[in-house]
């Protein structure tokens, strides 16, 4: 039988150096002339490889998944799920903690394929809501995101991005995931 051209499905153990290879290329990309030098050269596909493989061998405790998208047999993008670590957040709070698509696979609709899949799987553990934390200079990944359905709360942070304790700010984006659910409660 043949298969899909694209697709997404869980990651496994061996699916680590393709993630990190991605995720390395994304972040350097998305954090270009944002984080320090010393910051941006840390992202290296082995030391992202390694920490997934850590993470698919001994998963946290809750529902934390790594979805990988596929064109035919190779990973071109993943997205990363679990519980909402939010103080403000519910039990019923999902969050996308990481996202990425390799550049010469966007626009091919791989983010969206990952970001329903991961919607789905929160769903089906019994989130109500799912949230996403953006840079504020990743206009085109808050532009997906709010494309998607995800709309900022009004809650933000600054997360610290260097050794010299630099910041970045970050804004949430979050959407209602389930008929009747309550929104969650805005910041404001």
């Amino acid at each position: 039988m043949p298969s899909a051209d694209a697709s997404v499905r869980s990651a496994a153990v061996n699916d680590a150096p393709a993630v990190g290879q991605v995720q390395a290329l994304v972040w350097q990309e998305a954090y270009d002339g944002i984080v320090p030098a010393q910051v941006h050269a840390a992202f290296d596909p082995q030391a992202f490889a390694g920490a997934w493989r850590d993470a698919l061998r001994t998963p946290p405790e809750g529902v934390h998944r790594l979805l990988v998208a596929c064109a035919a047999d190779q990973v071109v993008g993943f997205v990363a799920i679990g519980p909402s670590q939010d103080p403000d957040a519910g039990q019923t709070t999902g969050e996308v903690t990481a996202l990425g698509v390799h550049p010469h696979h966007r626009r091919q609709g791989h983010g969206s394929r990952l970001l329903n899949a991961a919607v789905d799987v929160l769903r089906e553990a019994g989130a109500e809501h799912v949230a996403a934390w953006c840079l504020v200079e990743h206009e085109g990944v808050r532009a997906f995101l709010t494309g998607s359905g995800l709309m900022p709360d009004g809650a933000f942070r600054d997360r610290v991005i260097s050794p010299e304790e630099d910041t970045a700010r970050e804004v949430r984006l979050v959407a209602t995931l389930t008929e009747g659910a309550t929104p969650p409660e805005s910041p404001e």
